[in-house]
């Protein structure tokens, strides 16, 4: 049998798939605790990310004589 991923969730008593699955007596499963993100979690994922998309813009232009440090590996396309 393959190494597959499958969505479940609790309902309380018991560990429910989401979708069927065909699964034989004893197959060996790791389960795996996803926990519920916080909506504090979740502000400041969407704050951080404006942060960084206010920091870093597609227009963003940096003449080469800003580079303080070459990296000699680089190679101009």
């Amino acid at each position: 049998m393959k190494i597959i991923s499958l969505s479940a969730y609790f309902d309380g008593q018991s560990i429910q798939l989401d979708e069927p699955y065909q699964l034989e007596p004893n197959t060996k499963l790791i389960v795996t605790i996803v926990p519920e993100q916080s909506s504090e979690r979740d502000a400041w994922l969407s704050w951080s990310r404006y942060q960084l998309n206010s920091a870093y813009n597609e227009d963003d232009e940096y003449p080469l004589d800003s580079i303080k440090l070459a990296n000699s590996d680089y190679e101009r396309s």
